[in-house]
């Protein structure tokens, strides 16, 4: 018997998939079982139908697994203390997500003692890497298949006619031209009129944010409390990470907060149009930065931002179990131990603002910062500071 543990999302792809994986690695000898794997990150999918549906396509059995608290613990927050922001706009909730399914992929492949498992990303995309060399370092001894790089299949049509001719259950009704893959941390849409970066993204891609223009005008402040750079609290109440983060999805929303169309540079090479809605995200990404600002020091902070740069390549790339990435980790996490204290965040169409922040390991020094009478700066040390600050300068012009 040969096993094979697919990463299994319900839609057309990856239900059609299992009867193919069945039908091309098949013999009479050698016969296969399918396992499907189904995550849930959040993405407020009815498991329930899924299992029904991934039986129903041949699937010999599925595995659903809720990591919505391990997705967030392990890397949504290193994510978050990292302040890494992929080309400036893209807050990598989709990355993020990708090594943690190929961590359970594997982790169902050793204990069905599967030696195989496959995944329905297509061979322009990232996420085939980020799947496949997440499985390389955790389990090399895997083979991992991509059926979507190799059938037969040109279009969306053909595959539905597959699904009929061997009842595969799949709902054949007029298509949705866009790519969607949702998680607690964020939405990516991409495809259909997208793909025109000229075109301005059509109102009905948006998934889970109004549009600022139809936003309430009276605005929202936000209290957000952290400790050691995790938010723990809103409006002076704690809540569980989960809980927080859906109810700044919802309040965020409501403001049209994390909205992002680019154009990116993919790991593969080519350049795509994507849209991004990332309302909790950006808001406490904003609220982050600023209590950041407040309590590290000034070489601390603009080395970090190199850090940061460096981690967000690391997550888009799909390195996350690397060498490189776990030792940034270690300097992240000195970072954060005084990353305490709260922001208040005013909330308006669109955008999130920052307008006060407080720590008890703050380094703002109101005497010193002052121009009132309360000003406790000495002003004739600084003739001295400049001239030795420039004395490597002076007279090279």
């Amino acid at each position: 018997m040969k096993k094979i543990v697919l990463s299994y999302s319900g839609g057309l792809d990856t239900s059609v998939m299992i009867k193919w994986l069945k039908e091309h690695y098949e013999t009479k000898a050698c016969p296969v079982e399918v396992i499907a794997l189904a995550v849930d990150l959040g993405q407020g999918e009815d498991f329930e139908k899924l299992r029904t549906k991934a039986i129903a396509s041949g699937a010999t059995k599925i595995y659903i697994e809720d990591v919505q608290q391990e997705f967030i613990e392990q890397f949504i927050f290193p994510a978050l203390k990292s302040n890494a922001i992929y080309e400036g706009k893209y807050l990598l909730a989709t990355s993020l997500s990708r090594p943690l399914i190929a961590k359970k992929l594997v982790e169902v492949a050793k204990k069905e003692n599967a030696s195989i498992v496959a995944h329905g990303c297509t061979g322009k995309g990232n996420d085939q890497v980020r799947f496949e060399v997440t499985i390389a370092a955790l389990a090399p001894e895997l083979e991992v298949l991509a059926p979507a790089r190799v059938w037969e299949f040109k279009s969306r049509e053909e595959e539905v006619e597959y699904a009929l001719k061997h009842n595969i259950p799949v709902q054949v009704t007029k298509q949705n031209p866009y790519s969607i893959d949702k998680n607690l941390w964020g939405v990516s849409i991409e495809c259909g009129p997208l793909e025109d970066p000229w075109v301005e993204p059509p109102e009905d891609a948006y998934q889970i944010t109004t549009s600022p223009q139809r936003a309430s005008e009276e605005p929202t402040y936000l209290q957000i409390g952290f400790e050691k750079g995790i938010p723990t609290k809103l409006n002076g109440q704690e809540y569980p990470a989960i809980e927080l983060i859906k109810r700044l999805n919802e309040i965020g929303g409501s403001y049209g907060i994390g909205r992002v169309d680019m154009v990116e540079n993919r790991l593969v090479g080519l350049k795509s149009r994507e849209v991004y809605e990332s309302p909790a995200a950006t808001i406490l990404f904003e609220a982050h930065n600023a209590l950041e600002s407040l309590v590290l020091d000034r070489e601390t902070a603009h080395f970090k931002q190199i850090i940061s740069l460096k981690y967000a390549e690391l997550i888009y790339y799909g390195l996350w179990f690397s060498p490189l990435k776990e030792a940034l980790d270690g300097f992240v996490e000195k970072t954060q131990t005084q990353v305490t204290g709260n922001v208040r965040v005013k909330l308006i169409p669109g955008k999130a603002v920052v307008v006060g922040r407080e720590s008890k390991y703050s380094r703002y020094s109101y005497k010193l910062a002052t121009y009132s009478k309360e000003d406790a700066f000495d002003h004739r040390a600084a003739e001295g500071f400049i001239k030795i600050f420039g004395l490597p300068y002076r007279g090279v012009r």
